[in-house]
């Protein structure tokens, strides 16, 4: 990168804010940025043994570990981005300092977490897999190109407990009044630190700029304090350097809202100082811990008759529900099946999902995932969605194909479709794939995967497995 296009201003206020390490913090441009991925968790994770085979496949023969996340490893050369892996959502790309605000969260078991400024996706999937059974995840994203790319994030990282929504923090705030435990603001800034990585947020920057986006995080800031229970935790997060937008941001909230406090120091991730692009992170603590406590058990926010008139599409009568559990019981093992029967049914126009523990009404707001999408209805019957193959194991589906090789992974990644002949000669030459021919009797959907690991869904038919893999995700 080009010293002499950084903004003079820019410079200036580093230079001042920074002192004798100026030189360093400067030298850091003429570098490469930093890159990591950070591999899945949560009741899919991928295991260390397997993590260290993938890092090898994807040619990072000296995997440095990012001190501040789980999963997460450093590389250089690798393009993992453009591996199987990624598409098959093995792991995020993300950038390393990025990582370190989600685990400030600490959620816990039963818990209702909001990531108020969630796209692309990065902060979310992190939480997702650091949250426990039981728990809700609602991701909301304003603008709403963002939020798709969001949505299609979470479905990628096979994530089952995730709102995806698209609405200001304003209009959140007025239908959910401390109903959060815990709330993730990574507010919108002057990316300051994303100079290296992203030119365009350098020819975007100004003073003028630093003040906009300082003046919009009060009020983002504002409408999450009103978001969270009494002894909730709020964890505020910038990928800037400016003091208006970190420790101004911060001092200002606490003097608007003296409810709450800062139990701990904030954290500055500074590029000359540690490998990342930089990030600001501060914890901030609503009072009454005792409250916090109790709600754990509590339900959400109750349905008006009006919202039970329209039903939100909640699948309620007994036929339709023995419709799922019918369909279920045709591709998933008995104990899976039973799992997401437990959840609340919904049917989104021809679109049926399985909503996450304690969910509130979606009534009214810009959805755009409303939690596991499971399947599509067609005429007279239910087609199984790609999020929930995604979201499976090898193990859970009731048939199931394992691919031989990458070849053949890439091969059906591409659309193709297979013959069970050839399936069943590679499982005779030792590959041990299972023969999709036979698993139970008869044609049918069956999970296709590769390392165990799925890919998307497939239709037995006459021999055939045809691809089901989503057009549009194809490689």
């Amino acid at each position: 990168m080009n010293l002499s296009s950084l903004p003079a201003a820019f410079a200036a206020r580093m230079e001042d804010m920074l002192g004798d390490e100026w030189p360093a913090f400067l030298s850091e441009y003429e570098k490469r940025a930093e890159t990591a991925l950070r591999f899945r968790g949560g009741r899919t994770a991928v295991p260390p043994s397997l993590q260290e085979e993938l890092l090898t496949d994807l040619g990072i023969t000296d995997p440095q570990p990012v001190p501040w996340a789980k999963n997460a490893w450093y590389y250089e050369e690798a393009q993992p981005g453009r591996a199987l892996w990624h598409d098959m959502g093995l792991y995020y790309i993300q950038e390393p300092s990025a990582m370190a605000a989600a685990p400030k969260l600490c959620p816990e078991a039963g818990e209702r977490v909001l990531d108020l400024c969630a796209a692309p996706g990065g902060k979310s999937s992190q939480l997702a897999d650091l949250m426990l059974p039981g728990s809700l995840l609602i991701s909301n994203e304003i603008h709403p190109a963002r939020a798709k790319i969001l949505s299609q994030n979470i479905e990628r990282m096979g994530i089952g407990h995730a709102v995806v929504t698209s609405e200001t923090p304003d209009r959140l705030a007025e239908r959910f009044p401390a109903f959060f435990h815990r709330i993730l603001v990574d507010a919108p800034c002057s990316g300051e630190g994303m100079f290296r990585k992203n030119p365009l947020a350098m020819e975007e920057w100004s003073p003028e700029q630093v003040q906009v986006c300082a003046d919009r995080q009060d009020d983002i800031l504002d409408c999450a304090a009103r978001m969270l229970l009494p002894g909730g935790r709020l964890v505020y997060s910038t990928c800037t350097f400016s003091r208006e937008e970190d420790e101004g941001s911060v001092a200002r909230f606490l003097e608007r809202h003296p409810d709450f406090s800062m139990p701990e120091e904030p954290v500055r991730l500074w590029p000359h100082k540690s490998r990342g692009e930089g990030h600001f992170v501060a914890v901030l603590q609503k009072e009454g811990a005792e409250e916090l406590m109790a709600s754990h058990s509590s339900a959400p926010p109750k349905r008006s008759k009006r919202e039970k008139t329209n039903a939100d599409g909640l699948l309620t009568g007994k036929r339709e529900k023995e419709e799922v559990r019918r369909f279920l019981s045709e591709i998933l093992t008995p104990g899976t099946a039973e799992e997401v029967m437990q959840h609340s049914l919904l049917r989104f126009g021809d679109q049926l999902y399985a909503l996450p523990p304690q969910c509130p009404p979606l009534s009214g707001l810009r959805v755009l995932r409303p939690g596991l999408h499971l399947g599509t209805y067609k005429k007279n019957r239910i087609e199984p969605a790609y999020a929930l193959a995604l979201w499976l194991s090898g193990k859970e589906a009731l048939r199931c194909a394992d691919l031989p090789a990458g070849e053949w992974a890439e091969r059906w990644m591409q659309g193709e479709s297979l013959s069970v002949e050839t399936i069943r000669a590679a499982a005779a030459e030792g590959a041990q794939a299972p023969d999709p021919a036979a698993q139970p009797p008869g044609d049918g959907w069956c999970l296709v995967t590769y390392r165990q690991r799925p890919l998307s869904w497939g239709k037995l038919s006459y021999g055939q497995l045809k691809n089901h893999m989503p057009r549009g995700l194809r490689r």
